[in-house]
């Protein structure tokens, strides 16, 4: 039967998790959304617990108690033995026949595809990088931070700010206006108060994130210490594309390159024109275009493709999205 559902496409990020019941035919059954996949913070079963709520909230809106392909894009499945974990996770809950996990840069990957060729680059609350061939090749980075070589993202953009601004405002480094922006942005008169307010918590860890707009802002001011760590940020976005496309054989083909995530969305001027001029020296052929699709339609385009659903099923998901 065309209703029958197939798929689950699950996008789970940091921040939020977005769930959807997919029929063979591509018709979206129904969808929920749920809280943040922390695994690395909460442990694994809850963080599924967390899941749970929201896949129950859509079978039980799309009338169904399993699907027979799960296709799950998760954030913190950076290495191959977490992918295992969450997946031995996922099929302790029964959810679906089978079960296929992802990093969630697979999801903004596919969204912004028409077929599983490409890369794409995420830059929200940290950065990652990956890229697939249809012949299923793929290219990816650990993105777990410094340790693992990444640089930026919002948290790392945040501290990088806080880093330079501290340094101004005590003599240790360059004037910047960022030791003005930074703290006034919560109301405080320095630098000095604003490390005590984040020393003594009495501002949040969490709120450092509302640093990257004002880091923007600043640099699109003309500051040039805040302009040189937007370009570094377009560098390094820049950096990984061109070394996914390397490695995939890329480089000489027309490909997409794909930018999301909060920082790429967003489209500051300097940081999206920087990556689109770094990309058309280092890269001539990528195709780079920010997607503004939802990502749980990529997890869930991979859902169909493996099940071998029709084309006509993919478009019918896509418009459902993509109205």
């Amino acid at each position: 039967m065309g209703m029958t559902a197939r798929v689950l496409a699950v996008d789970a990020g940091n921040s939020k998790t977005d769930v959807a019941v997919v029929a063979a035919d591509g018709t979206v059954l129904a969808t929920a959304r749920a809280g943040g996949f922390r695994p690395p913070a909460v442990g694994v079963e809850e963080a599924m617990n967390t899941l749970a709520g929201a896949v129950e909230e859509a079978f039980t809106a799309a009338g169904v108690t399993s699907v027979d392909h799960v296709s799950a894009c998760l954030a913190n499945a950076d290495l191959p033995v977490e992918e295992e974990t969450l997946a031995a996770a996922l099929h302790a809950r029964a959810w679906g026949t089978r079960v296929e996990v992802r990093n969630d840069t697979f999801a903004i990957l596919r969204a912004g595809v028409a077929e599983p060729r490409g890369v794409a680059v995420v830059c929200g609350a940290g950065i990652n990088c990956v890229g697939m061939r249809p012949d299923g090749r793929t290219a990816r980075f650990p993105a777990l931070g410094r340790v693992s070589g990444d640089w930026g993202g919002g948290g790392g953009l945040a501290e990088e700010a806080l880093w330079h601004a501290a340094r101004a405002e005590d003599g240790r480094g360059a004037p910047t206006a960022l030791a003005e922006s930074l703290p006034a942005h919560f109301g405080l008169p320095s630098m000095y108060a604003l490390i005590e307010a984040l020393h003594l918590g009495h501002i949040l860890e969490g709120r450092r994130h509302e640093l990257v707009p004002v880091l923007f802002a600043t640099a699109a001011a003309g500051d040039p210490v805040a302009r040189s760590l937007v370009d570094r940020q377009a560098d390094e976005v820049a950096t990984m594309a061109t070394v996914a496309l390397t490695r995939l054989g890329l480089l000489e083909e027309e490909t997409p390159v794909l930018l999301g995530g909060s920082v790429l969305a967003a489209r500051h001027p300097q940081l999206d024109d920087g990556v689109r001029d770094l990309l058309a020296a280092r890269a001539p052929k990528a195709v780079p275009r920010v997607v503004a699709a939802r990502p749980v339609l990529g997890a869930a385009l991979l859902g169909l493709d493996a099940v071998g659903a029709p084309e006509e099923a993919h478009a019918r998901l896509r418009r459902h999205f993509e109205p």
